[in-house]
This record gives C-alpha cells, structure tokens and sequence, in this order.
C-alpha cells in the first residue's frame, strides 16, 4: 500500500525544523495540517490507505513562521515565507517528500 510522509531539515542550523506547520492540499481541497516533531517529522503518514489516490497535490511548508522562532537573524521581509510544493503521485507506492530549508533558500526531492 503507499502512503505519502515528509519531513524538514533546517540546513542553516544544521538541525531538525521542529514546529514548522505543513498543509496538505490536492486537486485544491486541503487535506491535512500538521506540525512537525522534535525530529521534523510528521507522527504519520499524510496519506495512506484509502486516502492514497493518484493525483496532483501540494504540501504547502510555512518556513516563514518557524524561521521567525528560531532567532535567526534574518532580513525583513524575509526571503523565504510560505513554499507551496506541488507533485504528482501516479503508483501505488512510498512517495517520500522532505525539505531541506535555510533562510536564503530550500530543495527537495523524492526520496524513500
């Protein structure tokens, strides 16, 4: 069976980005809003078993409000606020989707 999780790494702080708030969004109809761990992670599955479907989605990552915790020292406006990340799910499987964030910038990737 797939499911979908996630989970966020503050690479300027070389840490977990605990209390980071992600919704999750597909075809436009939000699904989920959570709060990453200590561990930034997810305590679940965003998706999993019967609300797995193939679709397009969108995790939305609100960088801006944890930034703002975490004392850095950052321009205002920041550069980085709110990272809507849009994907497509097409098979039946794990679909891993992390953040890897700074304040001045983030990637992602499918991971496992």
């Amino acid at each position: 069976m797939g499911k979908l999780t996630t989970h966020v790494l503050d690479t300027g702080l070389g840490q977990p980005a605990a209390g980071l708030r992600i919704e999750l969004y597909r075809d436009g109809d939000r699904l989920r809003d959570v709060v990453t761990n200590a561990d930034g992670r997810v305590d679940g599955p965003l998706l999993e078993g019967d609300d797995f479907q193939v679709g397009s989605y969108e995790l939305v990552f609100h960088a801006g409000d944890y930034l703002d915790g975490t004392g850095q020292d950052l321009p205002s406006p920041k550069f980085l606020d709110v990272i809507p990340l849009r994907f497509g799910i097409a098979e039946d499987t794990h679909y891993h989707v992390p953040l890897l964030l700074s304040g001045f910038g983030y990637s992602t990737y499918r991971g496992s």
